[in-house]
C-alpha cells in the first residue's frame, strides 16, 4: 500500500482556522446528499429566483486524473464543505481537501489501491477533537486526518479496512469496493459495498465498523444463513452458493430514532434466477435496522426475485408529509422502474396501497418466475412504462425497420422475462430513476430525475457449456467480457462500455493485463479469473489467438449470459423513443399527485428545427434551496440548469467544462452562498474532464 498525502499549502493549511472562521450565516454540506435524510435540501437562500441570472463561476479546480484521450474518467462526487473546507474525490479516484471560499489546494492523497472505482464521495466524522475522512477506494475503506490527508495508523490494519474480510464464501471472486459514501450513527461507519452482477458475486452484508479502530461492531446477513428470517426463500445454504443483494446505492439515517434505512441490490446473476428459486430476501428491498445492533425492525421487498437488475438505485428520502390530515414521518424509495414507494418511517407500512400485481409472460427454460410484483396505486409512475410500436418518436430513422423488429420482441409491460427474443426494457436498465436519487423538501414535495430511453437484451446460452473442459480465448471473451463490450467487441452505443475493436492499436499486452488485474472506472478487476484464462482473453483481444484450446473446470450454475444493456438509438444517434427523453418531475408525496414534469436537457440541434426540447440521458441528482430552486446538471449537453421549483421553468443555466454527472452541493462561507458540481464527463460518448466549478453571485 502506498498513500502519500500531498499538502498543498503548507502554510494556507496552518492558517485555515483564521481564515475560515466561523461565521452566523455559514451552512454546512456535512454528509452525502446534505445530511442523514439524504434530502438534497438546504435551507440558504442568498441565491434566490430573482438573482440567479447573475451566477458567476466563484472558482475552479483542476482535481487531476482525468483520461481525456479515450473519454473513460468519471466524477459523480457529491462533495462535502465542513466550516469552510471542501472535502471531494478527483477524477483520479484520490481524495482532497481546499479552501471552500477559493478553491485554493490543502491537501490530496496518493492512493495506489484504488482500482475499480468510481467514487460518489467522502464521509466526515469527529468527536470535536478528532477529526476524520472515510474514502472507499479499491476493496479498502481508509481513514484519513481530515486536517492534512495522511492515514490515521490506528484505524484497522495502518489505516485501512479490507471490505473483503467477513464477505467471502466458495466460488466467489474478489471484487467489492464501496464507492458510495458511508453513515455515520454515533460511533459507528455503516457500510454498503459494490460487488460483482455475475455468479461469482461476494455476499452483500451490510457491516457497521468502530470509526476510531475499525473493529467490525455488527453484521446483517443480506442473503440469510440457515434458520434465520427469510432462508426459506432460498435454496438451502444459500450463502454458500450465492451473492449480491448488496448495499451499493447508500442509505439514510433518522439519528433521532436510531434508524438506518437500507436499500439492497439484487441477487446474483441479476438476469437469471433459475439456479435460486423463491423471493430472495433481503434482495431488493428496503430494510430498517437499529443503527446500534444491526437488529431488523421492518423490511419491504420492492422487487420479488429480481431477473432484470430493477434493484433500488439511490438511497431513499426522510421526509415528513401530511396524510390524511395528520402530520407522518416516511421514507420513500423510488426506484428504476419509474415507482415511488411511500412508507411509514417507523412501521413500514405503506402510506398509499400497493397492489400486488400478476405479470403472467413465458419465461426462459429453468426460471421460476415470482408470482405477483407489487405496484404502488400513488404516486403514479414518474415514467412511461410500455413501450410499443406507437411510441417510435415521430422523426425516427428507418421507421419501417424498426417496427418489424419491434414486433418480433418481447415489450409492451413491466417484468416480462428476458428470453432468447430481443426484449425491451422501458425505462431502461438503468432508470428511470439512477444513482442520483430525488430530492425532497420540507413542504412533502419530491424533485426527481429520470431517463426514459428504451434498453434492449436478451438471454443466450453461454458460449462454454456447463460440463466443459476446454475452451478457446474467443469463448472466454464472450463468457466474460461480451454483455458489457458486445459480442462483436465494438461496446455499447453511448460509449459506457468502450469498443475494444483494433486494441492492439491503442494498447500492449502489459497494460491490458494491468487493466484487468486492477480494474479501471466502473469496471471490476478480473483477479478471480486464472492467469491463463487472462492471457487467453488478451490474446484474442490483440488478434493472436492461440488454436489451442485451455482447460478449464467449469463449475458454472447459469447456463445463460444476457446480450448487453443496450440503449436504443436510430442511425442518427437519437433515441427511437418519443421524447421526453430525460425528465425532472415534482410529486407531491402529501397527495401522491403530480406536479410538473419538465424535460431535463436537450439537443440543440433539434431544438434549432423547431422540436421542443427533447430532453437527455443523464446522471446525477438535484439540489433544492430554500429560496425555491432546484439545480441540476446531468445531462449530456453538459449544462448546469437552475429550475423554479413551483414550475419547473428555467431561470438560468451556463455551460460546463465537461458535463456534470453528480449531484450539486451548496454551502456559505464568511456569508456568502456557493453553488459546486463535479465536472467529470465520461459517460454518454461526452468528454472527460476533471474540474470543479463553483457559481456565487458577484
Amino acid at each position: 500500500m502506498k498513500l502519500t498525502p500531498v499538502l498543498l499549502s503548507a502554510s494556507f493549511a496552518v492558517l485555515c482556522g483564521f481564515v475560515i472562521s466561523t461565521h452566523s450565516t455559514d451552512q454546512n454540506w456535512p454528509e452525502y446528499n446534505g445530511n442523514g435524510a439524504r434530502s438534497h435540501y438546504s435551507l440558504l437562500n442568498q441565491i434566490t429566483k430573482d438573482n440567479v441570472a447573475q451566477l458567476k463561476v466563484a472558482w475552479t479546480y483542476a482535481s487531476g486524473g482525468a483520461d481525456t484521450t479515450r473519454n473513460r474518467t468519471q466524477m459523480q462526487c457529491n462533495p462535502i464543505v465542513i466550516n469552510g473546507i471542501l472535502y471531494g474525490v478527483s477524477a483520479g479516484t484520490q481524495a482532497f481537501a481546499v479552501n471552500a471560499a477559493t478553491g485554493q489546494p490543502i491537501w490530496k492523497t496518493n492512493i495506489t489501491d484504488n482500482g475499480g472505482t468510481t467514487s460518489r464521495g467522502v464521509t466526515y466524522w469527529s468527536d470535536g477533537k478528532e477529526k476524520c475522512i472515510f474514502f472507499g477506494a479499491g476493496k479498502y475503506i481508509y481513514a484519513l486526518n481530515a486536517t492534512d490527508g495522511s492515514l490515521i495508523s490506528t484505524f484497522g490494519e495502518n489505516g485501512r479496512i479490507n471490505l473483503k474480510t467477513g464477505i467471502e464464501r466458495p466460488g466467489a471472486d474478489d471484487y467489492v469496493t464501496s464507492n458510495t459514501p458511508n453513515t455515520i450513527y454515533k460511533n459507528l461507519l455503516i457500510t454498503g459495498m459494490r460487488v460483482n452482477e455475475n455468479e461469482t458475486a461476494l455476499l452483500g452484508d451490510v457491516r457497521a465498523y468502530d470509526v476510531r479502530t475499525g473493529k467490525l461492531v455488527w453484521t446483517f446477513r443480506t442473503i440469510p444463513a440457515k434458520g434465520e428470517l427469510g432462508a426459506e426463500t432460498w435454496p438451502a445454504n444459500a450463502r454458500e452458493h450465492f451473492g449480491g443483494a448488496n448495499a451499493w446505492a447508500g442509505m439514510a439515517i433518522d439519528r433521532g430514532r436510531g434508524i438506518v434505512y437500507i436499500p439492497t441490490g439484487s441477487a446474483a446473476y441479476d438476469f437469471y434466477g433459475g439456479n435460486r428459486p423463491g423471493n430472495n430476501l433481503f434482495a431488493n428491498c428496503l430494510i430498517a435496522l437499529d443503527a446500534a445492533t444491526g437488529k431488523r425492525l421492518w423490511h419491504y421487498q420492492l422487487v420479488h426475485h429480481d431477473i432484470w437488475d430493477r434493484d433500488p438505485p439511490c438511497p431513499p428520502n426522510l421526509v415528513t408529509v401530511t396524510h390524511k390530515g395528520k402530520r407522518v414521518d416516511a421514507v420513500v424509495q423510488v426506484t428504476k422502474q419509474g415507482y415511488v414507494f411511500v412508507l411509514d418511517r417507523v412501521t413500514g407500512k405503506p402510506l398509499f396501497p400497493i397492489k400486488e400485481t400478476a405479470f403472467n409472460f413465458p419465461a426462459i427454460e429453468g426460471e421460476k418466475v415470482a408470482a405477483t410484483q407489487p405496484i404502488p396505486t400513488l404516486p403514479l409512475p414518474f415514467t412511461r412504462q410500455t413501450f410499443t410500436a406507437k411510441d417510435f418518436n415521430a422523426f425516427v430513422a428507418d421507421r419501417d425497420s424498426l417496427v418489424d423488429l419491434l414486433s418480433k420482441a418481447k415489450t409492451g409491460s413491466a417484468y416480462i422475462p428476458i428470453t432468447s427474443s430481443m426484449t425491451i426494457f422501458y425505462p431502461g436498465t438503468d432508470g428511470g430513476a439512477q444513482w442520483g436519487g430525488a430530492a425532497t423538501d420540507p413542504g412533502g414535495i419530491m424533485y426527481v430525475p429520470a431517463k426514459e430511453i428504451p434498453v434492449y437484451t436478451s438471454l443466450i446460452k453461454k458460449e462454454i457449456p456447463k460440463n466443459a473442459t476446454s475452451v478457446t480465448g474467443a469463448q472466454l471473451y464472450q463468457m466474460n467480457c461480451a454483455a458489457c463490450h458486445g459480442a462483436d467487441k465494438m461496446g455499447n452505443h453511448d460509449g459506457s462500455y468502450p469498443s475494444l475493436a483494433n486494441l492492439e492499436k491503442r494498447l500492449k499486452p502489459a497494460q491490458i493485463e494491468t487493466i484487468l488485474q486492477n480494474g479501471r472506472g466502473m469496471m471490476p478487476s478480473f483477479t478471480h479469473i486464472p492467469d491463463i484464462e487472462r492471457k487467453a482473453i488478451i490474446s484474442y483481444l490483440i488478434n493472436q489467438e492461440s488454436k489451442e484450446n485451455i482447460k478449464i473446470d467449469s463449475k458454472t450454475q447459469v447456463p445463460y449470459q444476457h446480450t448487453g444493456y443496450n440503449r436504443w438509438y436510430d442511425r442518427n444517434d437519437y433515441p427511437v423513443s418519443q421524447p421526453p427523453w430525460g425528465t425532472l418531475t415534482a410529486i407531491d408525496l402529501n397527495t401522491g399527485q403530480r406536479k410538473w414534469q419538465v424535460p431535463l436537457g436537450e439537443y440543440k440541434e433539434l431544438t434549432a428545427k423547431g422540436i421542443p426540447p427533447t430532453g437527455t440521458d443523464n446522471y446525477g441528482g438535484p439540489l433544492v434551496t430554500a429560496s425555491g430552486l432546484i439545480f441540476i446538471a446531468g445531462s449530456r449537453d453538459e449544462q448546469f440548469r437552475a429550475f423554479d421549483k413551483e414550475t419547473g421553468e428555467i431561470l438560468w443555466q451556463t455551460a460546463l467544462p465537461a458535463a456534470g454527472y453528480a449531484s450539486a452541493s451548496t454551502y456559505s462561507v464568511n456569508g456568502k452562498q456557493y453553488v459546486v458540481i463535479a465536472c467529470g464527463g465520461g459517460k454518454l460518448n461526452t468528454k472527460s474532464g476533471d474540474k470543479y466549478v463553483a457559481f456565487a453571485l458577484p
